[in-house]
């Protein structure tokens, strides 16, 4: 017979009890009657028929509180959702089931019983036998578990514990935070230094219910704190040297720091009724924007304020970290509110500033206006006293052109065309000067004839060489292209600048060379002066021309390329480029 001991179930616990009451009787029974066993006498009270039908109706109950177990696991495991060893209740289950049926089956073996009854008992026997090793086996490894579970268990309750006490915590941060944002709010609500300090005393003597609330300034030789604001209004001037032991202290500490009755700072603050551990001073950086001009701050010696704070004299309780934690923050909230007040006040001065610069430069402005009309009225007089005259001369050489002439007359006419086309285009540049020193000067690109400018060329070139007693002699190279597309009148500019320039560096005397030929470009690359102007790539169809003057009788040549810049050697008494130089300049560039 096996036994289910379920100490957490009643009716377990009441069949248990009358199975070893029944054994109990038994025993006694037996001691009385000196052990011996009356099994024949039929009228006993214990004799082999009572026997048999106290032990079926034993089985009978057996199997009843068997089958009825089951039906309690099963009715638990429905209502417990968060029950982990339902494999285990199972396994009890068909353990229990089959104990009944072994003793539900037993009850009809104490009568003559057939062989199937016998194969049936000696099956459920054996499957109990099995079910009930395993069960133990799964207890072996079950036990550890139910141990962990009540370890964790613990851990739990212990989490439990320490969530609490997070809980406290947040809630008090929460509050402090709450009292740390109206207190904000009240000090932002201004961008005055005074107003925002009288704010942050009176709401902090409210929050915390402080006896008195003060703040300390060092003065301008920072030598010592003197009390410029206070929630209690004395109107009293106190200093305290800033080599006092606590203001050195406050200053090197980041924190609140408590301060003791006998402190020169407590005492001042207080009146003198300051109780143990009462006072607490915190620093607070005075930021200075005037410091941060010109893009790179400079070093500054870090220069504070301190703050001072009483409790009621009296007071039961001591500064708590919650209201230590208010007043650091507030602290730094005060800093950042007066740091935004200098910036206010910094940007007003620059305004005031701005406004003056502006106005001097509105009359600056009205000024070079007035400048610009004069300058425009100079040069319509000057155009007209200027262009007049070549309007006439160009009249009469247009008239000129029309007679038969010769091939040198032809030559010598076309030159003073082309040299009067010329000097009507400086005129026109020197009138517009403005767009000269501005790099704007335009070019007119067309296609024209080289061969024929440079033979005009040539012709003015030689009248100014005779003019100046010099010879002149040109070569020109007959691989020059004929057809070229450029501003020809500026090109005859650049060459008569380069004459001029020569003739009027030289003393008289000697051989002016004049020549026209194509620019090899390996050759252009070893004059690093012309490397700037001239492009990386020479395109197809391009060529370089290089137009160069030679006096033979000096000691240097100058020469000068039409594809390059120009260069002008100042003149004996070191006077600086002229006008004529600076156009031909932007013209080649």
């Amino acid at each position: 017979m096996c036994i289910l001991f379920l100490p957490d179930c009643p009716i377990n616990t009441m069949i248990t009890l009358g199975q070893g009451m029944l054994m109990f009787s038994f025993l006694l029974y037996v001691s009385v009657t000196n052990g011996a066993c009356n099994c024949d006498d039929e009228d006993a009270i214990w004799g082999v028929e009572s026997i048999l039908q106290c032990q079926k109706a034993s089985d009978f109950l057996i199997a009843l509180s068997y089958f009825s177990i089951p039906l309690e696991l099963l009715y638990f495991i429905s209502c417990s959702n968060v029950f982990p060893f339902k494999w285990v209740v199972v396994q009890f289950g068909a353990f229990i089931v089959l104990c009944g049926m072994t003793h539900l089956l037993t009850v009809w073996t104490y009568a003559p019983h057939s062989f199937n009854l016998m194969l049936s008992l000696t099956i459920f026997k054996f499957l109990t036998a099995l079910v009930s090793c395993a069960t133990a086996i799964t207890l072996v490894t079950l036990i550890p578990q139910l141990l962990r579970v009540k370890v964790r268990e613990v851990f739990l309750k212990q989490k439990a514990r320490e969530l609490d006490r997070e809980v406290v915590i947040m809630k008090k941060q929460e509050e402090t935070s709450w009292h740390v944002r109206m207190l904000t709010q009240e000090i932002r609500k201004s961008l005055d230094r005074h107003t925002i300090l009288q704010t942050t005393l009176v709401e902090l003597s409210k929050t915390l219910v402080l006896q008195n609330c003060a703040v300390w300034m060092p003065n301008p030789q920072k030598t010592e704190m003197i009390l410029m604001y206070e929630f209690k209004n004395r109107n009293l001037k106190l200093s305290i040297p800033v080599s006092d032991l606590d203001i050195e202290c406050i200053k090197a500490t980041k924190g609140a720091k408590i301060l003791m009755p006998d402190s020169a700072l407590a005492a001042a603050s207080s009146c003198g009724l300051a109780a143990e551990g009462g006072v607490a001073a915190i620093r607070m950086p005075m930021l200075r924007v005037s410091n941060f001009k010109g893009g790179t701050p400079e070093v500054v010696e870090a220069c504070y304020a301190i703050l001072v704070l009483v409790l009621p004299f009296g007071c039961s309780h001591p500064w708590s970290d919650q209201e230590l934690e208010i007043v650091e923050v507030v602290a730094d909230q005060v800093a950042v509110a007066l740091s935004h007040a200098a910036v206010l006040e910094e940007s007003q001065l620059m305004r005031e500033e701005l406004e003056a610069q502006n106005r001097a430069l509105q009359q600056a402005r009205s000024n070079a206006m007035m400048a610009s009309q004069a300058r425009n009225s100079f040069q319509r007089v000057m155009s007209n006293g200027m262009r007049r005259p070549m309007y006439t001369i160009s009249g009469l050489l247009s008239v000129m052109q029309r007679d038969t002439l010769s091939s040198s007359q032809r030559l010598i006419l076309d030159t003073m065309v082309k040299t009067g086309s010329v000097l009507s285009k400086l005129i026109n540049d020197v009138l517009e000067i403005s767009n000269v020193d501005q790099g704007r000067l335009s070019l007119e690109l067309k296609s024209f004839q080289l061969h024929p400018m440079i033979k005009e060329v040539a012709a003015l070139a030689k009248c100014m060489c005779s003019l100046g007693g010099f010879e002149f002699e040109f070569e020109v190279e007959r691989s020059l292209p004929e057809n070229v597309i450029g501003d020809e009148k500026r090109i005859f500019q650049v060459i008569l600048h380069m004459v001029g320039s020569m003739l009027g560096g030289s003393h008289g005397g000697g051989l002016i060379s004049f020549y026209a030929y194509l620019e090899d470009e390996s050759d252009l690359n070893q004059e690093p002066r012309w490397s700037p102007w001239k492009p990386e790539l020479l395109p197809n169809g391009y060529v370089y021309v290089k137009f160069e003057f030679k006096n033979q009788n000096c000691t240097s040549d100058e020469s000068t390329s039409g594809s390059s810049g120009l260069t002008r050697k100042s003149s004996g008494d070191g006077s600086c480029e002229g006008l004529g130089f600076t156009m031909c300049k932007k013209i080649v560039q």
